[in-house]
Protein backbone atom coordinates (compact mmCIF):
# COMPACT_ATOMS: atom_id res chain seq x y z
CA UNK A 1 0.00 0.00 0.00
CA UNK A 2 3.04 2.30 0.27
CA UNK A 3 4.86 2.05 -3.05
CA UNK A 4 7.58 4.68 -3.25
CA UNK A 5 6.94 5.83 0.32
CA UNK A 6 3.48 7.23 -0.47
CA UNK A 7 0.19 5.63 0.41
CA UNK A 8 -2.10 4.49 -2.36
CA UNK A 9 -5.87 5.13 -2.25
CA UNK A 10 -6.50 2.21 0.11
CA UNK A 11 -3.74 3.35 2.47
CA UNK A 12 -5.16 6.88 2.55
CA UNK A 13 -8.65 5.55 3.38
CA UNK A 14 -7.25 3.38 6.19
CA UNK A 15 -5.22 6.33 7.45
CA UNK A 16 -8.30 8.56 7.66
CA UNK A 17 -10.20 5.85 9.55
CA UNK A 18 -7.31 5.32 12.01
CA UNK A 19 -6.97 9.08 12.54
CA UNK A 20 -10.63 9.29 13.62
CA UNK A 21 -10.51 6.18 15.79
CA UNK A 22 -7.19 6.86 17.52
CA UNK A 23 -7.80 10.60 17.88
CA UNK A 24 -10.99 9.87 19.79
CA UNK A 25 -8.93 8.24 22.57
CA UNK A 26 -9.78 4.64 21.75
CA UNK A 27 -6.88 2.26 21.85
CA UNK A 28 -3.71 2.05 23.90
CA UNK A 29 -1.50 5.02 24.73
CA UNK A 30 1.04 3.95 22.12
CA UNK A 31 -1.44 4.83 19.36
CA UNK A 32 -1.79 8.54 18.64
CA UNK A 33 -2.87 10.90 15.92
CA UNK A 34 -0.22 13.45 15.02
CA UNK A 35 -1.53 16.93 14.20
CA UNK A 36 1.01 19.22 12.58
CA UNK A 37 0.76 22.29 10.37
CA UNK A 38 1.47 21.57 6.72
CA UNK A 39 4.72 23.22 5.69
CA UNK A 40 3.22 24.56 2.45
CA UNK A 41 -0.52 24.76 3.10
CA UNK A 42 -0.41 25.95 6.71
CA UNK A 43 -3.40 23.67 7.34
CA UNK A 44 -3.51 21.03 10.06
CA UNK A 45 -2.41 17.64 8.73
CA UNK A 46 -3.22 14.44 10.61
CA UNK A 47 -1.31 11.16 10.60
CA UNK A 48 -1.86 8.00 12.69
CA UNK A 49 1.26 6.90 14.54
CA UNK A 50 2.39 3.97 16.62
CA UNK A 51 4.74 5.11 19.38
CA UNK A 52 7.65 3.27 20.98
CA UNK A 53 8.39 3.54 24.69
CA UNK A 54 11.97 3.15 25.88
CA UNK A 55 12.31 3.58 29.62
CA UNK A 56 10.25 6.60 30.62
CA UNK A 57 10.43 8.23 27.17
CA UNK A 58 8.12 7.96 24.18
CA UNK A 59 9.24 8.14 20.55
CA UNK A 60 7.64 8.58 17.14
CA UNK A 61 9.24 6.60 14.32
CA UNK A 62 8.57 7.18 10.64
CA UNK A 63 7.99 3.69 9.26
CA UNK A 64 8.29 5.06 5.72
CA UNK A 65 11.51 6.95 6.34
CA UNK A 66 11.59 10.56 5.19
CA UNK A 67 7.98 11.50 4.39
CA UNK A 68 5.44 14.33 4.57
CA UNK A 69 4.89 14.23 8.31
CA UNK A 70 8.62 14.27 9.13
CA UNK A 71 9.15 17.30 6.88
CA UNK A 72 6.12 19.02 8.40
CA UNK A 73 7.37 18.36 11.95
CA UNK A 74 10.76 19.88 11.14
CA UNK A 75 9.13 22.91 9.49
CA UNK A 76 7.01 23.38 12.64
CA UNK A 77 10.15 23.23 14.83
CA UNK A 78 8.72 20.11 16.45
CA UNK A 79 5.63 21.89 17.81
CA UNK A 80 2.82 19.36 17.32
CA UNK A 81 -0.25 17.91 19.00
CA UNK A 82 -0.79 14.23 19.70
CA UNK A 83 -4.42 13.17 19.99
CA UNK A 84 -5.27 10.00 21.80
CA UNK A 85 -5.19 8.59 25.30
CA UNK A 86 -3.19 10.87 27.60
CA UNK A 87 -1.66 13.13 24.95
CA UNK A 88 -1.93 16.81 24.01
CA UNK A 89 0.46 19.53 22.84
CA UNK A 90 4.00 18.14 22.66
CA UNK A 91 7.36 18.85 21.06
CA UNK A 92 9.10 16.34 18.81
CA UNK A 93 12.88 16.43 19.18
CA UNK A 94 14.78 14.55 16.48
CA UNK A 95 16.99 11.76 17.78
CA UNK A 96 20.55 11.57 16.37
CA UNK A 97 21.17 8.55 14.13
CA UNK A 98 23.66 7.07 16.62
CA UNK A 99 20.92 6.87 19.30
CA UNK A 100 18.08 5.42 17.18
CA UNK A 101 18.81 1.66 17.30
CA UNK A 102 17.18 0.88 20.70
CA UNK A 103 14.12 2.90 19.72
CA UNK A 104 13.81 1.11 16.38
CA UNK A 105 14.11 -2.26 18.12
CA UNK A 106 11.32 -1.34 20.55
CA UNK A 107 9.21 0.05 17.70
CA UNK A 108 9.45 -3.23 15.77
CA UNK A 109 8.54 -5.16 18.94
CA UNK A 110 5.49 -3.04 19.81
CA UNK A 111 4.07 -1.60 16.57
CA UNK A 112 2.98 -4.47 14.30
CA UNK A 113 1.93 -2.10 11.50
CA UNK A 114 5.47 -0.78 11.23
CA UNK A 115 7.16 -4.18 10.98
CA UNK A 116 6.75 -4.68 7.22
CA UNK A 117 8.50 -1.35 6.58
CA UNK A 118 11.56 -1.82 8.81
CA UNK A 119 13.81 -4.47 7.23
CA UNK A 120 14.90 -5.98 10.56
CA UNK A 121 13.10 -8.83 12.32
CA UNK A 122 11.82 -8.80 15.88
CA UNK A 123 14.57 -9.99 18.23
CA UNK A 124 17.45 -9.11 15.89
CA UNK A 125 20.69 -7.81 17.43
CA UNK A 126 20.94 -4.08 18.12
CA UNK A 127 23.65 -3.80 15.45
CA UNK A 128 21.09 -4.74 12.77
CA UNK A 129 18.87 -1.84 13.86
CA UNK A 130 21.87 0.51 13.95
CA UNK A 131 22.60 -0.41 10.32
CA UNK A 132 19.18 0.83 9.13
CA UNK A 133 18.87 3.75 11.60
CA UNK A 134 19.85 6.45 9.06
CA UNK A 135 16.81 5.50 6.95
CA UNK A 136 14.19 6.03 9.68
CA UNK A 137 13.66 9.42 11.35
CA UNK A 138 12.96 9.12 15.08
CA UNK A 139 11.60 11.88 17.34
CA UNK A 140 11.51 11.95 21.16
CA UNK A 141 8.14 13.14 22.45
CA UNK A 142 8.55 15.84 25.12
CA UNK A 143 5.91 17.82 26.98
CA UNK A 144 5.53 21.49 26.07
Amino acid sequence: MYVGGRGNAAARRWSRAWVRLIGSGLGPRRWATLEVLGRRSGEVRRFPLGLADVGEDWYAVSMLGECAWTRNVRAASGEVVLRGRGWGPVRFVEVPVAERAPVLRRYVEKVPGGRPHVPVRVGAPLADFAAVAPEFPVFRVTRR
